[in-house]
Formats: structure tokens, sequence, C-alpha cells
């Protein structure tokens, strides 16, 4: 099993990233997949074409602001552990769960003591999980799930989203959060452009693995509205993203 958590500044492409690490798995059967939108600007059952009902962040605002009661005849950990059923959206061998907005006023701790475990229990369903997070790393600090495998942080080919990128790694080192292997990866990037930046990523000192194109048919999905599964194989960005994630998930 392999836990990757795909990390960057927003517009870098991580949730494009995510996608096809999950359309990746599929296509080889090495399933079933569980993908965790974990970024609050939640764009990966659009990505993934997977309609999301209710998120983890508004159920835990309903169990435990107040807004409602919880049903008689349950606890609080069957209840979250309903709810968390409820906030997941099955698909063909892949699971969505979106984690939803940060939280609101008051105290979640006990609230989040009861997601983390219900996580934990529910990856051991799953042969990969695939998350998609936001660049502070929000819900790896808070132990949301178990030890990552793989960190993998994006960055498009600019300065601004390579020191982005950097202080994403610095970050997970200063959080103390367990992760198996870092990895970077310049999104989007020509080959000039990959050359032009490869001082700036020595003087960073990002554990580059990966160099994906650009891809206009990815551009074209999003247009239409159409699932990132859908890509062809032919598609520069599956092309270019498949020894990545031969690296990554071969082995396991």
């Amino acid at each position: 099993m392999a836990n990757i958590a795909v990390a960057g500044k927003g517009g870098t492409g991580k949730t494009t990233i995510a996608s096809l690490a999950v359309r990746y798995l599929l296509g080889r059967g090495q399933t079933p997949v569980l993908a965790v939108d974990a970024d609050p600007n939640s764009n990966l059952g659009q990505t993934l074409g997977m309609e999301v009902g209710i998120t983890v962040g508004s159920m835990r605002e309903e169990g435990f602001a107040g807004s409602r009661d919880i049903p008689g005849g349950m606890t609080k950990d069957q209840y979250v552990e309903y709810k968390m059923h409820e906030a997941l959206v099955e698909g063909e061998g892949v699971d969505l769960l979106t984690m939803g907005r940060p939280e609101g006023q008051g105290c979640y701790c006990f609230a989040n003591h009861l997601i983390r475990r219900f996580m934990d229990e529910l990856a051991e369903d799953y042969r990969h999980v695939v998350m998609d997070n936001e660049a502070g790393l929000e819900h790896l600090s808070r132990r949301t799930t178990r030890r990552t495998d793989v960190l993998l942080v994006i960055s498009d080919a600019g300065v601004r989203g390579l020191q982005a990128a950097r202080r994403v790694l610095d970050l997970a080192d200063e959080m103390e959060i367990e992760v198996g292997r870092k990895m970077f990866v310049l999104n989007r990037a020509t080959d000039s452009a990959a050359a032009a930046l490869a001082p700036e990523i020595e003087r960073l000192k990002l554990p580059q693995v990966a160099t994906l194109p650009e891809d206009p048919g990815l551009f074209a999905a999003e247009i239409e509205g159409r699932s990132l599964l859908s890509l062809s194989d032919d598609s520069p960005a599956v092309g270019g993203a498949a020894p990545l994630f031969d690296m990554i998930f071969a082995s396991r």
C-alpha cells in the first residue's frame, strides 16, 4: 500500500497530478483507491468526475457545533462513523472523501480525534490513498491521516512557485510530519524552462524527480467539464507522469 500526499501552492496543478495518480492506479488495476480532497478549495471531485455531497467539515460542524443533536441511541463515535460513510462518494475502483472547509469557532478536538481514528480505519480498506492537500498541510499537520509514504510537492515553471515548494517542504520538517520520501515535480514546463530553472532548483535544494510537460488536453478537459480520468493514453500529461508513478507505486 502507498499513501501519497500531493501539495503545493494554488494553481500549480497539484489537483491535476493527484487525479493523474488515480488514473494511473485505475488503469493498472491497483484498486481500490481512496482519493482524499484535503484542500478547502475542493476541486478533486470535479477532476475525477465524482459529485460531492456533504463534506467532513460540514459533518463536523453539524455534529459538534450545536446545530444538530446526535440522534438518540447513537454514541458520538457511532455518529461520526455514520456521517463519514455518508460523506464517502463511491466510484468504480475509487472512492472520494472531501474534507471541505476548515474549522469554525469552537473546540473540535474531540471531533478531530474521532475523524483521525476513523480515517486510519477507513484507509485499511484501500490499496492506495491519494490526498490532495493545501500548501499549509493542515490535515497532515493534525495527523488527519496515517504516516505519508510520499509527499509530492508541485511547482509550476516559475521562481515564485519554486520558492513556495521549498516552503512547503520546510513546513513539513517544522511540523515533524512523518514522511517516507519527499519528491518535487516541476509541472507544465518546457525543456527550455526546465533548463533555465535548473540553477534555482539546485539552489533551493528541491528533491526533483520529474518534469511534466504542458498539455493542451488538460485545458480542454477543464473547459468542457470532463473528468481527467477520460484522458487518452497518448496525452502528454499522462505519458509524462507515468515514470513518476512507476517510481512511487511499482513496488507496492
